[in-house]
């Protein structure tokens, strides 16, 4: 899916003892208890702003005198785990502490490992909408009180993937890993077209009509590209010049409008039917064609999609640029009957041999 890698995968039992000094930092600073079973718990009366993230108002939530719930004793309902106490059904997984055997709660690993190696503060936090309560909630209360300042600046949430109108479950027969899909013969980047094809605050319905959809779309781009890179007149880039500013204007524009990519999109698109008339009308030159292609380049720093580099005879087998090479010379030796021979030859062999002023052009039809 050309997904790049992250720096650092930090591992949260490598990191107790930086969770264990983050709940301590809490506890001097007034927003954590230890409860009478010897758990540590933060606070939520301390916090008033708890609830801004997924805007919940607090003064309306129920809460109360000290209450006991299955497994731990609090002094409010809405009070979350910092350490639990260890007890026997919890086996091996514990670590010593200044509270005795326990182990961290849900919440505290996130806030003490994003300190660690992103800071006390950082520019963008992701994850899935059923993560924006309690999770990231939590981790907002926990990281600005122990350090007397802002969290996160941008909090982007995801909303769910469902197939074919339906949440995937392998109950409802829906269920696909990225295995099966590969294994159906779908590529990577057609995958990843149609996962980015949605806002990420939408809910993506993943049906294979859209990976239908993106295996054309895509398709036509490759042509898009080889029709560029076939592109032999002089000239300068005086033709494509305010095209590509328009489109680089409306991509940039729609990126940082909250990730709009379906403008984003669009400016990709306007751009090829643009240029596409261009090279119909023969009025396109190298150093144009060049300058879109680079273009492209660019935009596919962000979709990582498009193989502009990829796009061409390099991806034609060498015996079948033999076969159209054959079929070329035929051409200008005027044997029409040979070179309509070799035109079948390549039609089954899955290639489409296309005849333009600069010369033959081929697109796989398999």
């Amino acid at each position: 899916l050309k997904v790049e890698s992250a720096e650092i995968y930090p591992e949260a039992t490598s990191h107790i003892p930086e969770m264990i000094t983050l709940i301590q930092a809490l506890e001097e600073r007034g927003f954590a208890y230890q409860a009478d079973d010897g758990s540590v718990y933060f606070a939520i009366s301390k916090f008033p702003e708890y609830g801004k993230l997924a805007r919940i108002d607090m003064d309306n939530q129920r809460a109360g005198v000290r209450i006991n719930t299955d497994e731990y004793a609090k002094n409010d309902v809405a009070d979350f785990a910092l350490w639990k106490t260890w007890s026997e059904p919890d086996g091996d997984v514990w670590w010593e502490s200044p509270w005795g055997k326990g182990r961290p709660g849900w919440h505290i690993e996130c806030s003490a490992m994003s300190m660690k190696y992103l800071g006390k503060t950082f520019d963008i936090h992701t994850g899935g909408i059923d993560n924006m309560f309690p999770h990231h909630e939590d981790e907002i209360a926990q990281s600005e009180c122990a350090n007397g300042c802002p969290y996160v600046n941008y909090w982007l949430h995801c909303a769910h993937l469902i197939v074919n109108g339906e949440k995937m479950s392998k109950s409802a027969g829906n269920f696909f890993t990225l295995r099966d899909l590969i294994g159906q013969g779908w590529s990577g980047r057609e995958i990843r077209w149609v996962l980015l094809g949605t806002h990420y605050r939408k809910k993506l319905n993943f049906t294979f009509e859209a990976l239908e959809q993106g295996r054309t779309i895509l398709k036509r781009f490759d042509d898009f590209f080889v029709r560029l890179k076939a592109v032999a007149a002089a000239g300068d880039d005086t033709a494509v010049r305010g095209l590509l500013a328009t489109a680089r204007t409306g991509f940039s524009a729609a990126l940082a409008d909250d990730l709009n990519i379906a403008e984003a999109l669009a400016s990709m698109f306007a751009l090829q039917s643009d240029v596409n008339k261009l090279l119909d009308a023969g009025d396109l030159s190298v150093t144009a064609a060049k300058a879109v292609l680079a273009q492209y380049q660019d935009f596919d720093r962000v979709f990582g999609a498009l193989q502009v580099e990829e796009a061409g005879e390099n991806a034609v087998p060498d015996e079948v640029l033999a076969l159209a090479s054959k079929r070329q010379a035929a051409r200008k030796a005027k044997d029409f009957a040979a070179a309509d021979t070799l035109r079948e030859q390549l039609s089954q062999a899955g290639w489409l041999v296309e005849d333009t002023p600069d010369g033959f052009r081929l697109r796989c039809t398999k």
